[in-house]
């Protein structure tokens, strides 16, 4: 423990050292190729972490800010990739969309449950998505990516307990233009996008249309009989976005969005102790970079996403009045087997220990909301926002679970639902006292009302593997919530800021809604809150050269929801429960460094202490619950993130791009309970590309390696008795491809 004080503390002092002789980092890559900046600076990027449009660099809050074109050309367009980049944030990646989850400083919340929000609020176009396997496919239309780490409940609201992850799409354009990319990589999996945009009544109404075709086989090979590849997708989508200007002082904006999916998520046998394991996968053997299974009926994960929304800004004697209107829906159909060995439609491999599973689930999930806000005029002693919203949220599931235990076949099935109504009432406040100092204050009250219904049959009275006999129950409940932020900014010179903010998150009340829900379930779980210290400072340096931000942080959360084991007839499950008390502390710097308009250098670095500080184990738990002072899962402590690209310019307008970046972290524990058979050693991985551009013909083509060095390992470890299982990464071998991109 000292030791880990002894670290921070240098930490802390040494980057503050580093920060205040250089300056505060912004996220560069390559720009869109009729506007790229030439100029030997770090372009200026502006975000809305503020609900209002601002500089990066004079924002009291962590952000990191990634360009939708670059993470494209790096073949990271979903967001279990785009984690590579910002070392605060992971993924864990688990059977299927709704079972995967984002942390940020090491907190999220993992459950299947629809009765529990995401500790990461997932915001696109303005819109927050309820359920986080919404926003888990493809970044089709992306202008870039605002990560705000930390609390955000002031302004975000729901589910920013730890974090938002704000996607901004792309606007249409007056000017006619379009597009074309497409990339093709090693395992056959390719990617063509399309897109159009223009005037259709010039200085009124602009509208754009992008669509989206992507597919990959796969990386786990199926062994058994005509089983061919696993691990792939299929993706098909379509966004279109209508601009409308009938006056100066008015905007609104139409967006559509369309994403259908199809995908084969496989985990593979990493450990095992077990001999009838064994013979089950045969000829398959356990390994850390296996990437074989011996099943017979794959998973098979099936999503369709679509959505309305309608913003409109209407601006009057410098105040700015917003409304946002949605409407979303999220069907998904999960095709899985509990069973290591897969469904064993052979005899021979079904055992006592090891029966055939298989798995049925459909979720239709529904949302609306409304968001109203007024922003005041900028410049003034106090400008603030101020808001109201609401969100009403329907989910409707049936899950059917069919085992074959050698000598009978059983099954049981749950029929289950959840709704949910939030209410908030919001402001924010920036008090300018001087030029160069002033206050932010901001509180936001939430009202939740939740309920659910469950019922589940079986063709047993009695449990059997992994399936509980018949049960019905119905539950509500209604909770009002506080958050906020206080905090004070001050500029040390022109371009050096400093901020200190304390924040309060709030999550709201859950229940752990399940396929094998008991009575001990039918509690409501409390609230999770937190309480978070951070202290900022963002600065540039050299003509903008070079910048530099860096936030230390300090959060504790009460009441955390959380899984812990228990056992269903004989089956390990998982259920949600209020785990008692944890806290995540750190340092973040990044720095970014534009010498020469040719060449561009980045480095983020993250080291975070995310742990329990006192876990309340339930009386039925299957594991051991001495768990106080352990890491929280999927939080490396340290993570870090590094590239570099140099432009070179031909004497004939073209231009050849070098680009490198590589990403490393430290073992990781994707255990709650510490399982020694679930720790992720350190490992790194290297990227590169080269391209060739022209911005006047308006293409670009790249050659692009991933993961040179071939290094393997696991993005989730899974443990059960006898055998641990892996999710295996899209790069986890070495691989190669080309991309090209012509706009007209």
């Amino acid at each position: 423990m000292k030791s880990n004080k002894k670290i921070f503390c240098a930490l802390t002092v040494g980057a503050l050292l580093v920060a205040t002789a250089y300056a505060g980092a912004e996220e560069t890559d390559p720009t869109p190729l009729k506007s790229r900046d030439d100029s030997a600076a770090v372009p200026s990027v502006t975000v809305s972490a503020t609900r209002r449009n601002a500089s990066l660099q004079s924002v009291p809050v962590a952000v990191s800010v990634l360009d939708g074109d670059a993470l494209t050309n790096a073949n990271r367009t979903s967001i279990d990739t785009i984690v590579q980049e910002v070392p605060s944030v992971t993924f864990r990646q688990q059977g299927g969309n709704k079972d995967s989850t984002i942390f940020v400083r090491g907190i999220g919340t993992i459950s299947t449950s629809p009765g529990v929000e995401p500790t990461v609020s997932t915001v696109i176009d303005g819109v927050v998505y309820a359920r986080p396997g919404q926003a888990t496919l493809d970044l089709l239309d992306i202008e870039h990516i605002e990560i705000l780490r930390g609390p955000q409940g002031t302004l975000f609201g729901k589910n920013a307990s730890s974090g938002v992850l704000n996607v901004i799409g792309r606007k249409s354009t007056q000017e006619t233009a379009g597009f074309v990319d497409a990339s093709w990589y090693e395992g056959n999996e390719r990617r063509v996008r399309a897109g159009v945009s223009g005037a259709i009544q010039p200085g009124v109404v602009s509208a754009s249309v992008t669509g989206l075709y992507a597919d990959y086989d796969g990386n786990v090979n199926n062994v058994h009989a005509g089983g061919g590849k696993l691990n792939g997708y299929d993706r098909k989508g379509v966004r279109a976005r209508v601009d409308i200007t009938p006056t100066r002082d008015l905007d609104i904006a139409l967006i559509a969005d369309y994403l259908r999916s199809t995908s084969s998520p496989t985990f593979t046998a990493y450990k095992s102790t077990a001999a009838a394991f064994n013979a089950g996968i045969a000829p398959v053997l356990a390994g850390a970079e296996n990437r074989q299974v011996n099943t017979d009926i794959p998973s098979d994960i099936r999503d369709k996403n679509k959505g309305l929304s309608a913003q409109v800004d209407y601006r009057f004697n410098g105040y700015t009045l917003t409304s946002i209107t949605a409407v979303r829906d999220w069907d998904n159909t999960q095709y899985t087997s509990t069973s290591a060995i897969g469904n064993a439609a052979e005899a021979s491999r079904i055992t006592a220990a090891f029966p055939a599973t298989r798995d049925i689930g459909t979720v239709e999930f529904s949302q609306a909301s409304q968001e109203l806000r007024l922003a005041s005029p900028k410049d003034q002693f106090a400008d603030y926002v101020v808001g109201a919203y609401y969100l009403h949220g329907k989910d409707r599931e049936v899950y059917q679970r069919i085992v074959n235990n050698g000598t009978a076949i059983n099954s049981g099935r749950a029929d289950y639902g959840v709704k949910n109504d939030s209410y908030s009432l919001f402001g924010e406040s920036t008090l300018n006292f001087a030029a160069n100092w002033r206050a932010i204050a901001g509180a936001r009250w939430t009202r939740d009302d939740l309920s659910y219904d469950h019922a589940r049959t079986s063709t047993q009275t009695v449990a059997f593997a992994g399936v509980q006999p018949a049960t019905q129950s119905t539950g509500s409940t209604s909770e009002d919530g506080y958050s906020g932020r206080v905090g004070l900014q001050y500029d040390i010179a022109r371009d050096v800021n400093t901020y200190a903010t304390y924040s309060r998150g709030y999550k709201g009340p859950a229940y752990n809604v399940f396929f094998n829900m008991l009575s001990r379930d039918t509690l409501a779980l409390k609230p999770e809150t937190s309480d978070s210290f951070e202290l900022g400072l963002k600065a540039s340096a050299f003509d903008r050269k070079l910048t530099a931000n860096i936030a230390v942080f300090n959060t504790r959360y009460s009441n955390y929801q959380a899984n812990f084991y228990d056992t269903v007839a004989g089956a390990v499950v998982t259920r949600l429960i209020n785990a008692g008390d944890v806290s995540t502390r750190g340092v973040e710097l990044d720095l970014s460094a534009r010498p020469t308009r040719e060449l561009t250098l980045t480095q983020s670095l993250a080291y975070t202490d995310a742990k329990i500080d006192s876990f309340n184990c339930p009386a039925a738990a299957a594991a051991s619950c001495n768990l106080n002072g352990q890491p929280l899962p999927f939080s490396p402590k340290w993570k870090s993130f590094t590239r570099a690209n140099y432009a070179l310019p031909l004497q004939n307008g073209l231009i050849v791009d070098l680009g490198a970046d590589y990403t490393w972290q430290a073992k990781t524990q994707y255990d709650l309970f510490q399982s020694p058979d679930a720790i992720q050693g350190a490992y790194g991985v290297v990227n590169a590309s080269v391209a060739l551009s022209s911005p006047v013909g308006g293409w670009r083509i790249a050659l692009v390696g991933k993961n040179l060095a071939n290094k393997s390992y696991a993005t989730n470890l899974v443990t059960s008795t006898g055998y641990v299982t892996r999710a295996v990464p899209r790069d986890d071998e070495r691989y190669f491809g080309i991309t090209a991109r012509k706009e007209f």
